[in-house]
């Protein structure tokens, strides 16, 4: 027991000294103010952006992210926990290197790959330094990639204090997080963490995380977080009630915010159907592919905040004479790959682009805000072609996956492959993934970057570091 509280006064320590140290040497002086917006496309790689431009604006047609000044490649690092290099990241790992500038193993969030040493988060630097700090998600504002800027933990699915204890996916057991309970030393779980932090905005899902006991068990989550001097909102509107100055939490779905966006008919992909001859003969028979869809609203979207609205509400309480930081990750291109929901994709990748035209038209008329738009990792989704180049020898080639067939607005179909395993969840890839940014951006930012220097790009930005 010993061990473990001296572990977590490490931790403690480790954290606060970083943000002491940045406190006295690079507080922002108030006639210079610089503001960074970073905006993490979760999923993102390019196959989701030309499968959605081809949707929405056409083969020939233009997404704003095309227009942007700066387009740079981004090679994503992961190790495993012996330090070993690992070649497809999870949006734990991913979001940490840009958080903190450190590489580490799949899971953690802002922690070393053994589990236990904290790394401190741009956030928490730019905190101590006077700045305003604001996370915004379409995931759960306790999700791996919010998460990684202002929590610390060795496993992301410690969102809150009974999942601390061990939690379950389908039939297999996950291992605890015991030795981060406050009661051992550590910070609790990261929604208690959020609750207890300093920042001035954190809005999307993730009430059911909230709306539970403390660790301690003598109140709620949420009345820890009001206790810290948040103002709670479980709906958009509740915040014309709030005073400006009152730092906001936002808390809009029980889990992650729906999808705008869905399949006619809720349709999802579907395998495509060999006739018994294809089974006697790959050369012979016939298949049946999916029949062509197109995409629709998401009823259960109904009055969810959409991601503009959530970044306009940040931007505007985050303004202000000292500068400041913003996360908005668009977690649904992720979310919906993993369920192989073309449409959901293609529909949060539209979500991000307005919200990112909103940031763009603020960045011009506040001058001094570097904009950046990437993605975390590489994710299923893959373009290939309506009908194989096979079938034109009468060879009834099909895809091993499953397949989203999409009628687009050219008057084309599109399809859409997920095929990275035989599971019910597909899983991520292992590509660069893009990088764009503003005006700001130009002679900064050099064409192939890893993605820990997207921390140093931004914290050199805020803080005037001229290399």
């Amino acid at each position: 027991m010993f061990g473990l509280l001296l572990f977590g006064l490490l931790l403690v320590a480790a954290t606060t000294h970083g943000q002491d140290f940045q406190a006295q040497s690079l507080a922002r002086p108030e006639d210079s103010p610089r503001n960074v917006v970073l905006f993490i496309g979760d999923g993102m790689g390019d196959q989701q952006i030309t499968i959605a431009r081809n949707y929405l604006e056409g083969a020939r047609g233009r997404l704003l992210l095309d227009e942007m000044p700066l387009r740079a490649a981004v090679q994503v690092l992961t190790v495993d926990e012996q330090g070993r290099t690992v070649y497809v990241a999870d949006s734990a790992n991913s979001a940490t290197a840009m958080a903190t500038g450190k590489v580490t193993s799949r899971a953690r969030i802002a922690m070393a790959p053994d589990g236990r040493t904290a790394f401190p988060s741009i956030v928490q630097k730019a905190k101590a330094a006077g700045l305003r700090t604001g996370l915004v998600a379409t995931s759960s504002i306790t999700d791996a990639t919010p998460a990684s800027f202002v929590a610390h933990m060795s496993l992301r699915y410690c969102e809150n204090p009974a999942a601390m204890q061990g939690a379950k996916i389908g039939f297999a057991s996950l291992p605890p997080c015991k030795h981060l309970l406050k009661a051992n030393g550590g910070p609790g779980s990261i929604a208690e963490q959020i609750a207890s932090s300093s920042l001035d905005v954190a809005l999307g899902g993730g009430l059911k995380h909230f709306d539970t006991p403390t660790e301690e068990g003598d109140q709620s989550i949420i009345s820890l977080a009001e206790q810290n001097g948040f103002a709670v909102l479980t709906s958009l509107p509740d915040v014309q009630q709030v005073a400006s100055e009152k730092r906001l939490l936002g808390l809009f779905a029980e889990s992650h915010l729906p999808e705008r966006w869905r399949g006619e008919g809720g349709r999802s992909s579907e395998s495509p159907r060999p006739s018994w001859a294809n089974y006697l003969n790959q050369y012979i028979g016939s298949v049946a592919m999916p029949e062509p869809m197109g995409c629709e609203d998401n009823p259960a979207f109904a009055d969810t905040p959409t991601l503009v609205e959530m970044t306009d509400l940040a931007l505007q309480r985050l303004r202000n004479p000292r500068g400041f930081f913003l996360m908005v990750e668009s977690a649904s291109i992720d979310k919906a790959s993993h369920q192989r929901r073309a449409c959901g994709s293609i529909g949060e990748l539209k979500q991000l682009v307005e919200a990112v035209s909103l940031a763009l038209d603020f960045a011009k008329e506040q001058g001094n805000t570097l904009v950046l738009i990437t993605a975390d990792h590489g994710q299923a989704a893959q373009l290939i072609a309506q009908n194989s180049l096979f079938s034109a020898y009468g060879i009834p080639v099909f895809t091993p996956g499953q397949l989203s067939r999409l009628r687009t607005p050219e008057g084309s179909i599109m399809a859409v492959n997920y095929a990275t395993n035989n599971f019910a969840y597909e899983e991520h890839t292992g590509v660069n993934v893009p990088l764009f940014a503003n005006e700001e951006g130009l002679g900064r930012i050099p064409a192939m970057i890893t993605q820990p220097d997207i921390y140093t790009i931004m914290y050199d930005y805020l803080f005037d570091i001229e290399k």
